[in-house]
């Protein structure tokens, strides 16, 4: 394993404030055992992906009705919210090999239940549980990467974190085609994926990292020194919990077979894949606002003509594959535009923040979609897929009118940030020097204005 040197950078440094900055090069022992990790988050999203695909097409069979099933989803992410901390407690006790272990066993065992207690009430218990073992498994794995990261690969470690993560949650999509939802089959093969993730880390030569936990900020001092990467964070989590939590609702309701499901859940997660990066190089050469305000147009737009495109057509899926390319980045941009603003020294704090808000976006999501789609018809799911982005597009429309930003040379360089990737990811982030204000417009201190 590499070398550590953990120290208290400053600002003019471009450093990490509080945070491991790795100087050695990758050793090959540090290499497997990131691959070996990597391997197993994969195996991990392909169980989350199939498991979260069936669960929504399960619900529409069963007759739970596009409100119950919102809400039962929702309980994936509020489970998510309270997660993260719990592995931190967790990790500092016992260490990582331990609780991996452990949340992974507690995911696997979640995912056989639901055929065996089919009711809406035992299924939102067991969706809080295993948003609570998934949150857990990535304060591991990111905390866990973090560590094997060096100057020489820590952009190339996040964003291979994100192919993988991405990448493995539509592979897990596209395994709804192996069974019949209604069998036992799609349920087990979830739990058999997420139990043998455990083989490459156990037995991977890699030992135990210390924890970097992130210190808290205030929500109120986060708003105020970025208010537009508090409200993308939120409105992104609202529009990633609406699709990802029932959007196989939506298909399923509208008749699509579970080949048509799968691929319409798929793509807009390949979408990610293929869009995030040349996107945030375009946010790295002009004005961050300017792409993070067209993006959320564009997925606004393109949500607002899925209204009236057949569902399941060539045609829909094109867009849905444009929508997940436009939506899921703005995660990225939201933390990225956040490091633009915030001093160094509070950068994890501020992360964790975002990640509140987008957790409780996830939350409201699938609860918004499902009702509007019991309320009014099915189509009404994307019209709240168009609220969030829309939103984000007035907002900053009327930021840049009002208050100039900083400098595209003072930006941040900008990250890949997983779907729901947890705070602990944020030290994977090369940081060059903060700009000398805040958003709001005022000079940048140790404490929040």
């Amino acid at each position: 394993m590499a070398e550590h040197a953990v120290g208290l950078l400053n600002e003019d440094d471009g450093g990490v404030v509080g945070g491991p900055w790795i100087d050695a090069e990758p050793t090959g022992r540090s290499l497997g055992a990131a691959r070996a990790l990597l391997a197993g988050m994969a195996l991990i999203m392909m169980g989350n992906g199939l498991q979260a695909a069936v669960l929504g097409v399960r619900a529409e069979n069963e007759g739970f009705g596009p409100a119950i099933s919102g809400a039962v989803m929702a309980g994936f992410f509020l489970g998510f919210l309270f997660g993260a901390k719990m592995a931190e407690h967790f990790l500092g006790a016992v260490g990582h090999i331990r609780v991996f272990a452990a949340l992974a066993s507690l995911a696997s065992a979640v995912s056989i239940l639901h055929p065996l207690w089919v009711n809406p009430p035992a299924w939102v218990v067991l969706r809080v549980l295993f948003g609570l073992a998934m949150a857990g498994i990535y304060v591991t794995v990111e905390s866990w990467l973090n560590d094997m990261g060096t100057n020489a690969n820590r952009g190339r470690l996040l964003g291979t974190y994100l192919v993988v993560s991405m990448g493995g949650l539509a592979g897990g999509q596209l395994l709804l085609n192996g069974g019949d939802p209604v069998d036992f089959d799609l349920f087990i093969f979830s739990s058999v994926l997420i139990s043998v993730a455990l083989l490459p880390i156990a037995l991977s030569a890699s030992s135990a990292p210390p924890l970097v936990a992130p210190e808290p900020l205030p929500l109120r001092h986060l708003i105020a020194l970025v208010p537009t990467g508090v409200l993308t964070a939120f409105c992104a989590g609202t529009s990633h919990g609406a699709l990802l939590g029932v959007g196989a609702v939506y298909a399923a309701r509208e008749g699509l077979s579970a080949a048509r499901i799968s691929l319409f859940l798929s793509v807009a997660t390949l979408g990610a894949i293929v869009f995030t990066w040349p996107t945030g190089a375009l946010s790295d050469r002009i004005s961050r606002r300017v792409v993070i305000l067209a993006v959320a147009a564009v997925a606004a737009g393109v949500a607002g003509v899925m209204v009236w495109i057949e569902p399941g057509s060539p045609l829909s899926l094109a867009f849905m594959f444009l929508f997940g390319g436009t939506t899921f980045p703005l995660y990225s941009l939201a933390i990225t535009h956040t490091a633009d603003w915030v001093p160094s020294n509070q950068l994890n704090g501020a992360s964790a923040g975002l990640v509140r808000m987008t957790g409780v976006g996830a939350v409201l999501g699938p609860v918004a979609a499902g009702l509007a789609m019991a309320l009014i018809a099915p189509w009404a799911f994307f019209v709240v897929l168009v609220a969030p982005h829309a939103l984000i597009a007035l907002f900053i429309g009327g930021r840049i009118a009002a208050r100039k930003g900083i400098l595209v040379n003072e930006q941040s360089e900008f990250s890949p940030w997983p779907v729901r990737a947890s705070a602990m990811a944020v030290n994977l982030l090369r940081r060059p020097p903060r700009p000398r204000r805040t958003e709001a417009g005022s000079v940048p201190s140790s404490r929040p204005r």
